[in-house]
């Protein structure tokens, strides 16, 4: 069992996270985790292993499982207002959602008759609106198949309930995680080249205003990120996880030993705190709730 390293730069911190969070061990020996998601209806946690092309799925106290495999290297995942699973899938460049009986819609997979690039993480707002980034790691090799991009551009999306897409910002290096504030006014997106956290203003209507810097990550590399019930943001890379305050504070660092891939908030209270470190997947007992996905 790996150990997690709790460095407080605030007070603030031991509050959010406990004195000594207690970990346990979900699953491991795959090659490359992402993507967990809580089904809180279904009380289980379902992730990705991207280059193996599978969905897995485990319930406390119960074996992991294999969800669909294969998986089209889906990457982010998430549940829509009907708690449906959304997919990010790096094989096909596609955004798919799971139907009651499993067969798969695909939500997106072009955009100005353009292949997508490599849907990456993705997020849904309470109106239904789902927002996704795509940048260019699922036609790389160690994580999805080579091939060229079409697009110029690598950006972030959102899909609004009639079915359109809608280009949100073009203007990343290349986005990955991204997250709402509690009251679904501020989309923050991170960027896996600068290190850096963007906040965008998000009208009534979906449609976002703004993008400046809100927060670096130091070192470097952001991957999924995810926000509490107090708007405090998680942002997930080689550094761990940094937690910073609604403000945009830097309040502390839980490293690993391991590359810290993506997280989500689990569990009956929404206290565990489930993350995929490359060749496994951890439960981390934190003092704050996450937000529930439905």
């Amino acid at each position: 069992m790996i150990a997690v390293s709790v460095t407080a730069l605030d007070p603030r911190f031991t509050a959010i996270v406990g004195d000594r969070p207690a970990m346990t061990s979900v699953g491991e020996g795959y090659a490359f985790t992402e993507g967990p998601v809580w089904n809180p209806r279904a009380g289980t946690l379902v992730f990705s292993d991207i280059p193996n092309s599978r969905l897995h799925c485990w319930r406390p106290g119960g074996p992991v499982e294999v969800l669909r495999e294969p998986s089209h290297m889906a990457n982010g995942n998430t549940l829509d207002r009907a708690g449906r699973m959304l997919s990010c899938e790096h094989a096909t460049s596609r955004v798919t959602r799971t139907e009651p009986d499993g067969d798969l819609t695909v939500l997106a997979s072009h955009f100005a008759g353009k292949e997508l690039n490599s849907p990456n993480d993705i997020v849904v707002r309470r109106d239904g609106r789902i927002y996704f980034s795509d940048p260019t790691y699922g036609r790389e090799a160690a994580t999805g198949i080579p091939r060229a991009p079409e697009l110029e551009f690598r950006g972030v999306y959102r899909i609004d309930p009639d079915g359109r897409l809608a280009l949100v910002a073009d203007d990343f290096d290349q986005p990955n995680g991204l997250c709402f504030d509690p009251d679904e006014r501020t989309l923050y997106v991170n960027d896996s080249v600068t290190g850096a956290i963007r906040a965008f203003a998000v009208d009534g209507d979906g449609a976002v205003r703004g993008g400046a810097v809100w927060a670096r990550v130091p070192g470097g590399d952001c991957d999924g990120m995810k926000v509490d019930g107090r708007g405090n943001v998680y942002c997930c890379g080689s550094a761990g996880i940094t937690v910073f305050a609604p403000d945009g504070h830097r309040l502390g660092v839980l490293a690993f030993d391991r590359f810290a891939a993506n997280l989500c908030f689990g569990g009956v209270d929404l206290c565990w705190l489930y993350i995929t470190l490359s060749d496994r997947v951890v439960g981390l007992r934190v003092a704050t709730a996450g937000l529930p996905v439905l």
